[in-house]
């Protein structure tokens, strides 16, 4: 820290307290757009280390070497389709070679037609252009299904298992096999993927298909997902440390996005999903709303100094007349000059702008931290009136309020026991005997009521609980969603536990252990770096695979969730559930607990050595210069990606969950979360707020009277509730006693959802019982070889033997 200014007293102090934090929040305005994933380009480059460029020319060697054995005096794209075709399943058929190295060769080579025959490309959109090509002619040949063979068997490869458990340190040499694949099968999933206006028929058709290949068990094996899976929990339990788990991961996203769709598409399912329940249409879309919201700036950070340093002593306030009424002209000023944001260009405001002032408003866009202090720099009274006519004031909130059912019971028992001394239960229509503004009041909580899926799917889910018999079976539709459920099921809690050990062990606030796992295997060199650029590469390399796989796992984690959601609220509970007990909300705070923004504005990425760049031009020599030139981004957008999508996770785990909530305020997250507002993108602070409004009941009065501006943001930012006293701590739901009871409660209910849904055992209790006493005696018994050896015996033991009193058998029944 800066040490005060000499000789100047306690003025100078403050002075340079305020210096510095004005140059802790000095964040302009992110231009970031949210979406399913990076750039295409991005994501291409993304798979593979720099560690791995050296192979790319490896793949080139054995393409031309294998291409000029088939094709005499032509280039890969000089040929017409049908050659290209008849060459792909001369590949094909090469591949089914005994010798692993010859395997291996031929492998490269489809490796090098899938990243786009760059030897004969003259620029990055050409390689482009030609990989996207290529990767849809690989799978109209069946290149798909013969590399996931190959993959079987590396997986089940048991000597390359041993030889890596053996290794004191795992390079990137043991992965080389299974690097190869897993590139391959990536590059066709993200290409394929990928949709533009300009495809032919031919490849919509392609996509379709594949998409269906992916999602469902095709030749009686599982889907693809669910072997992804399995890699992932086979890596954590140290059986296969050699397995390249930044691709697996890649690779398993995708296809998850690819097979259930993204979060544009799960906007769209969800509308069709509320028609379908006769559910009234959503008032708004929520993606809209973020990315038309502007961010606010950071809010005040004086009281981490604390407060009484920066307050004037009360001895000097004492004892002046009107000095409070000064005080508060000062603070009204002081707000109206605070409304303006310095990144923005200013706007004259119009009169209906300046009239919405009285109602409070106002936009915090223009909460510089330096102006927080109100008795220490107040503006001068000139310039007061003239900032008033700058302001620029919303026209409204941006979300419409929302009622649960819940909420105008709760008021209405409330209303009953006030006026009328007892209450009617779950009846919301009568409303005899009540004062005429508690009816004004009901019928504003019924205008905006909102019913959502989950409240229906649980509604049902009673019913069926209670009437198996009269309701028959339920009809569950074998949607992609519901086929990977299903699948994941069993082995659900091993695969959330493996997710959250890696992420765990690639967050940059986790410190190296010796019992952690170790991530690294497929960015480490063979030899080890030794000159100090040679370590500055490696260093950034390994600081952009570990980004890159908190990316892939907080994306896949919230689709997860998402689509569970979507398809019934018990799928998503119970995952839910599983991420919480094996410690994912402290895991994510504690990811948060570093200076994020030096961690979403980090450059660690070298845009030579990316892929498409680095096929196309000549790898420069290794200089200072090289590894810092390029990237002129203000921010990182993986990294910002993955914290808004973490938060998003977080917000998933806490909502309506007081329990989970009561662990937001233990592990003391509301400095963790503020620090993350220093951060200006809109979406980002959203989800922190939303974060810091569920427990604001629970911190104390103190703290919400210490973070005004932070309240202030919540209410123009964060959707309302009416009749949610989240500012005031008055809720009858925060009664600690119930928490746990709360968590089994939930627990039981999963767990008779999926009893009744996926356990269905032969002999239940509910299968129809036959009546008819010449069928029953009709029906044929499989009976034991040697029963009929001792058929007297049994006669005489079990009917002969056996007194009947046939009164007692009459008077019962």
């Amino acid at each position: 820290t800066t040490p005060p200014l000499p000789g100047c007293g306690d003025g100078a102090e403050i002075t340079n307290k305020i210096s510095l934090l004005q140059g802790s929040v000095d964040c302009p305005t992110l231009e970031f757009e949210y979406g399913d994933a990076d750039g295409h380009a991005a994501e291409l480059s993304e798979l593979y280390s720099y560690t791995e460029n050296l192979e790319f020319t490896n793949n080139r060697r054995c393409f031309e070497e294998d291409f000029k054995t088939q094709v005499q005096g032509k280039e890969w794209l000089e040929l017409e389709e049908d050659a290209q075709k008849a060459y792909i399943m001369g590949l094909l058929d090469r591949l089914e070679v005994v010798s692993r190295e010859r395997r291996l060769k031929v492998a490269r080579a489809v490796l090098y037609l899938a990243q786009g025959t760059f030897g004969e490309c003259d620029s990055e959109v050409d390689v482009l252009h030609w990989s996207r090509y290529n990767c849809f002619l690989l799978y109209q040949m069946g290149t798909f299904s013969t590399f996931l063979e190959l993959l079987h068997m590396e997986i089940d490869n048991s000597q390359a298992c041993s030889s890596a458990l053996r290794k004191p340190a795992v390079s990137i040499a043991d992965s080389t096999e299974l690097r190869v694949l897993l590139s391959v099968m990536y590059l066709m999933v993200e290409n394929i993927r990928l949709e533009r206006e300009t495809d032919p028929c031919g490849w919509r058709t392609a996509r379709e298909t594949f998409r269906t290949e992916l999602s469902f068990s095709m030749h009686n094996e599982e889907p693809f997902a669910l072997l992804l899976f399995s890699m992932v929990t086979k890596f954590c339990s140290g059986l296969a440390p050699h397995f390249p788990i930044k691709k697996v991961l890649l690779l398993l996203w995708k296809v998850v996005m690819f097979t259930l769709g993204g979060f544009e598409h799960l906007q769209t399912l969800k509308v069709q999903k509320r028609a379908e329940l006769g559910l009234p249409p959503l008032a708004e879309d929520s993606i809209q709303v973020v990315k038309s919201m502007r961010a606010a700036s950071p809010p005040s950070y004086t009281l981490d100094l604390g407060e009484s340093q920066l307050a004037p002593p009360p001895s000097k306030l004492r004892g002046r007349r009107g000095s409070r009424r000064q005080l508060l002209t000062k603070q009204d000023s002081l707000d109206i000059y605070n409304e303006r944001d310095l990144f923005k260009t200013e706007e004259p405001a119009t009169e209906e702008e300046e009239e919405s002032a009285g109602d409070g408003e106002r936009t915090l866009d223009g909460e510089l931290d330096l102006l927080e202090q109100d008795p220490l720099v107040p503006p001068p009274p000139s310039e007061a009136p003239l900032s008033a006519e700058r302001v620029t004031f919303p026209k409204g909130l941006p979300w419409a309020p929302k009622v649960r059912q819940k909420d105008i019971e709760h008021f209405l028992e409330m209303s009953r026991n006030k006026f009328i001394g007892f209450t009617l239960g779950q009846d919301t229509d009568t409303l005899v005997g009540l004062p005429r503004p508690i009816h004004e009041s009901v019928k504003t909580l019924k205008q905006h009521k909102y019913i959502s899926i989950a409240d229906v799917q649980i509604k049902n889910e009673e019913e069926l609980e209670k009437c198996p018999m009269s309701l028959g079976e339920e009809v569950v539709p074998e949607t992609p969603c519901e086929i990977l459920y299903q699948g994941m099921l069993y082995s659900l809690p091993q695969y959330m536990i493996a997710l959250l050990k890696i992420l765990l062990a690639a967050a940059p606030t986790s410190k190296a252990k010796t019992d952690s796992i170790n991530i690294l295997a497929d960015v480490l060199p063979e030899e080890m770096p030794i000159t100090v650029l040679q370590s500055m590469k490696l260093g950034i390399d390994v600081n952009r695979h570990k980004e890159i796989i908190v990316k892939s796992i907080s994306t896949l984690l919230l689709l997860l969730l998402k689509h569970f959601k979507l398809n019934h609220i018990y799928q998503f509970e119970y995952v839910s559930q599983h991420l919480v007990f094996a410690n994912c909300i402290p895991l994510i705070l504690k990811f948060f607990n570093q200076n994020i923004l030096s961690y979403i504005t980090a450059k660690n990425s070298i845009s030579v050595l990316d892929y498409p760049c680095c096929t196309i031009q000549d790898l420069p020599e290794l200089t200072t210069e090289s590894l810092e030139a390029g990237d002129n981004s203000q921010f990182c957008w993986r990294n910002l990606f993955s914290c808004i999508n973490l938060l998003r996770l977080l917000n998933k785990l806490t909502k309506w969950k007081h329990s989970r909530t009561m662990m937001l305020v233990v592990f003391k997250s509301a400095p963790i979360l503020k620090r993350a507002l220093k951060v200006k993108q809109a979406m980002l602070q959203l989800y922190v707020l939303k974060l810091l409004k569920i427990q604001t009941k629970y911190l104390g009065r103190q703290w919400r009277k210490s973070n005004m501006k932070t309240m202030s943001a919540i209410y123009q930012k964060v959707r309302h509730r009416m009749n949610d006293d989240w500012a005031y701590g008055n809720d009858i739901d925060a009664r600690p006693w119930d928490f746990q009871a709360e968590e089994c409660t939930l627990r039981a209910n999963i767990e008779a959802f999926n009893s009744r849904r996926y356990d269905r055992p032969q002999d239940s209790e509910f299968s129809p019982v036959d009546n008819c006493l010449q069928s029953v005696l009709g029906q044929r018994l499989d009976l034991p070889e040697d029963f009929h050896y001792s058929y007297e015996l049994w006669l005489e033991r079990e009917v002969f033997s056996q007194p009947i009193c046939w009164e007692e058998l009459l008077q019962n029944h």
